[in-house]
């Protein structure tokens, strides 16, 4: 029969605490430690007799520091004052309208892969995905797509030369 989950809590909790610690800093490593002895509560009946309990809980403290890292990086930041207009992000603007043009003219499966790859940084596999295909496929219509804004540049900046 397990001990008690108390013993656990005081033979591991500063080991547990540490690693929040480290992963965490001071201020947040806290809530990931009480978070972590939670957890390991709810999960304690279950555990195998022979289970490795220092290990175990170490899992469960790094996976909950992760998690905190996660949920910091997604939290809104203050800002002063919000500007009145609304952002031109993802709009072309003036400067790159040939560019924007270009990009406009390839072919739809073309456009989504150079889009989804080289804009929004999705993997071929999430390409595919999202276009239909294979990644391999995806992997094509996006290098036809470079290619043929490559030759378009390349021909608008050395006229006459076949590039």
């Amino acid at each position: 029969m397990f001990r008690p989950f108390e013993e656990v809590v005081r033979e591991h909790g500063e080991m547990v605490l540490r690693v929040c610690r480290v992963v965490l800093g001071p201020h947040d490593a806290d809530d990931a430690w009480s978070e972590t002895f939670l957890a390991a509560l709810r999960a304690w009946p279950d555990l195998p007799e022979d289970a490795n309990v220092e290990a175990w809980l170490v899992t469960i403290a790094h996976r909950k520091a992760i998690d905190a890292v996660r949920t910091k990086r997604r939290a809104p930041v203050p800002v002063g004052d919000t500007p009145d207009r609304s952002g031109d992000l993802g709009i072309p603007g003036a400067r790159d309208a040939d560019l924007w043009e270009a990009v406009r003219e390839l072919p739809e499966k073309q456009r989504q892969a150079v889009a989804y790859h080289f804009v929004a940084g999705l993997p071929y596999k999430d390409v595919a995905s999202a276009i239909g295909g294979t990644p391999e496929a995806a992997r094509r219509a996006a290098s036809d797509g470079i290619r043929a804004l490559r030759l378009r540049y390349r021909g608008a900046e050395s006229p006459g030369v076949n590039p």
